[in-house]
C-alpha cells in the first residue's frame, strides 16, 4: 500500500510542478520533463507496477518536446489566417493548425494512458517566437513566419525521425514514424512557397 500511495504522490507532484508552482522559476516544457523524471525515478525505485508501462526519459522528453512544439505550430498557423498578406500563407496556416491540432490530441491521449506529464502551455523559447512573431504583419510576417516554418519544420524532422527509432516506449515511437509524413509534406510545402530547394 505505501508502495502504491508513493507512486500517486509522485504523479500527483509531477501534475502539480508541469502545471506551475507560481515561482516562475521553470517554464512549461522543462516542469513537464521534471515530473516525468520524477515519476519514472519512483516507478524504478519503488519497483511498483501502474496501471501504465512507464516511459523512458527518451520517450518521454520526446513527448514534451513534441507537445510544445505541435502547441507552437497552432498557435502560429493562427497568426497566418490573421497577419498573413498572401492568401497562399493563410491556408498554410490553416493546414498547420488542423494537422497539428489532430497531433496534439493523439499525443495528448497517448499520454495519458501512459501516465506522461506534458506542457499545458507553451515554453518560455516558443512563447517568444510566437510573441515576435506576433508583431509581423502582411509581407513581412510573411518572409519571417515561411523562413521559421523551413527551418522548425527540419528540426522537427529530425526529432521525430530519432524518436522513430531511438525511444523505447512502442506507441511512442509509432507516433513519431506515423507523423512523419505529416511533417514532411509541411516542410515541403514551405520550401515550394519560399521557393527554397534546400
Amino acid at each position: 500500500m505505501k508502495t502504491v500511495n508513493g507512486l500517486l504522490l509522485a504523479a500527483g507532484l509531477g501534475i502539480f510542478c508541469a502545471c506551475g508552482n507560481g515561482t516562475g522559476n521553470e517554464d512549461s516544457v522543462d516542469s513537464a520533463k521534471n515530473a516525468n523524471d520524477s515519476i519514472i525515478k519512483s516507478q524504478d525505485s519503488s519497483g511498483a507496477v501502474s496501471t501504465a508501462t512507464p516511459a523512458d526519459k527518451t520517450s518521454t522528453d520526446f513527448a514534451v518536446e513534441a507537445a510544445n512544439g505541435g502547441m507552437m505550430e497552432v498557435a502560429m498557423g493562427k497568426l497566418a489566417q490573421t497577419n498573413a498578406a498572401s492568401q497562399r500563407i493563410k491556408d498554410y496556416g490553416a493546414m498547420l493548425v488542423k494537422d497539428h491540432g489532430e497531433a496534439n490530441a493523439k499525443l495528448k491521449e497517448l499520454a495519458k494512458r501512459k501516465d506522461i506529464v506534458l506542457p499545458d502551455s507553451l515554453g518560455s523559447d516558443a512563447q517568444k517566437h510566437v510573441a515576435d512573431l506576433g508583431k509581423k504583419k502582411g509581407k513581412e510576417f510573411d518572409k519571417a513566419y515561411m523562413d521559421m516554418m523551413v527551418s522548425d519544420h527540419n528540426k522537427d524532422i529530425d526529432k521525430f525521425k530519432k524518436a522513430s527509432t531511438d525511444a523505447q516506449d512502442a506507441d511512442l515511437k509509432n507516433f513519431a514514424a506515423t507523423t512523419l509524413p505529416t511533417l514532411q509534406k509541411h516542410l515541403d510545402s514551405a520550401k515550394v512557397i519560399t521557393g527554397k530547394k534546400d
